[in-house]
């Protein structure tokens, strides 16, 4: 498996630019998430890089070898795409086995490889199966066995699961993890999926707008975001942004009593971060916040609870199941600072506060 380097990568469609001056390195045997909404230039990244797009400038590398204007085939890459893009009127056995006859591979070899691969992905008893005649969970594992056996130099994947049911999908996402750890491969993946991204990844890209907003590994980027972009946009529920001010040793939000924060930068306007599973229900009044109940949602081991603070936005909160107020209910809201994210007025994150210099 090889290390896949991208550098200065630029995209356009006519005047308009979808891929901006992107740069990045996706190590030897990491698993690598592509992230971010729709029409941010994920999918369009990862065609670049398997060449079935033209790159308008930058290079691309696999391997340390310059592979920016090789045809797609000559990348050794397998793709995974969204649609099964089986053979219909081919069986399993076939479907898989259709590349290694193309490159005329000894019928030996290819029987040993399908074996292998049938093994890895559980569809041992599904080789003479039409496509048809299978699950959709089951048509993406052929789709993934027919990658397998090509030995690629890294693997592929734009929104694998984006066809499958929600219970398909959880199965279906532990399946590609164990597959990765077992062929210990390269990977990139594409998703807009944050449940997704934070369980597959090693190594998180968030892209929008063409841009790169953040790289990291899915505990940096969901503990220290660098925007409010990013902290919105990994984790669910997301994380509750508030209008507020820094003032001496302490955060104002409107409608609140001071906050007390200790920390070494200028008074100025903030957005005040706090994770919806960090704050706890208390007595009305004996918390930081204090505020009326408008929602309650059952979800089985938990609760989403929204209460209106008479600040622009309401917060959320994750609580126990077993904590149950009720609509119209006044609550007190408690948290500890320690767990703040600050970000100026434009969402970027402060570069620093004293309370992030003692962790």
């Amino acid at each position: 498996m090889s290390e896949i380097r991208i550098e200065n990568l630029t995209k356009s469609f006519g005047k308009v630019e979808v891929i901006k001056d992107v740069s990045l390195t996706v190590e030897e045997q990491e698993f690598c998430v592509f992230v971010g909404p729709s029409g941010c230039g994920k999918s369009t990244l990862l065609r670049l890089i398997a060449g079935l797009e033209e790159t308008s400038s930058g290079q691309i590398y696999i391997g340390g070898r310059d592979v920016t204007d090789l045809e797609p085939y000559d990348r050794q890459l397998s793709m995974v795409f969204q649609s099964y893009a089986l053979y219909p009127h081919m069986n399993v056995r076939e479907n898989i086995a259709f590349a290694l006859r193309t490159e005329k591979m000894p019928e030996a070899k290819i029987t040993e490889k399908i074996t292998e691969a049938a093994r890895i992905l559980r569809l041992e008893d599904y080789l003479d199966r039409k496509p048809s005649a299978l699950s959709g969970g089951q048509r993406q594992r052929v789709a993934i066995g027919r990658a397998i056996v090509r030995e690629p130099a890294a693997f592929l994947f734009d929104e694998p699961l984006s066809n499958l049911d929600a219970a398909l999908r959880s199965e279906t996402r532990v399946e590609i993890a164990a597959l990765h750890r077992s062929l210990k491969a390269t990977s990139i993946y594409v998703t807009h999926d944050q449940t997704e991204a934070m369980t597959l990844a090693d190594k998180i890209v968030v892209l929008k707008d063409g841009r790169i907003m953040q790289i990291g590994s899915p505990t940096d980027l969901y503990d220290k975001p660098a925007s409010v972009f990013v902290a919105q946009f990994l984790g669910a529920p997301k994380m509750n942004i508030l209008d507020a001010q820094l003032v001496d040793n302490a955060i104002e939000v409107s409608g609140q009593q001071k906050i007390k924060f200790t920390h070494s930068q200028k008074k100025q306007p903030i957005q005040l971060g706090v994770r919806p599973e960090l704050i706890s229900i208390t007595d009305p009044g004996s918390g930081q916040f204090s505020g009326k109940v408008t929602l309650n949602e059952f979800h089985g081991g938990s609760r989403t609870i929204i209460a209106d603070v008479g600040a622009k936005t309401p917060v959320t909160l994750q609580v126990s199941a077993k904590h149950s107020p009720k609509i119209g209910e006044n609550i007190g809201l408690t948290f500890s600072s320690s767990e703040f994210h600050i970000f100026d007025a434009e969402g970027n994150r402060l570069a620093s506060t004293d309370q992030e210099e003692r962790q």
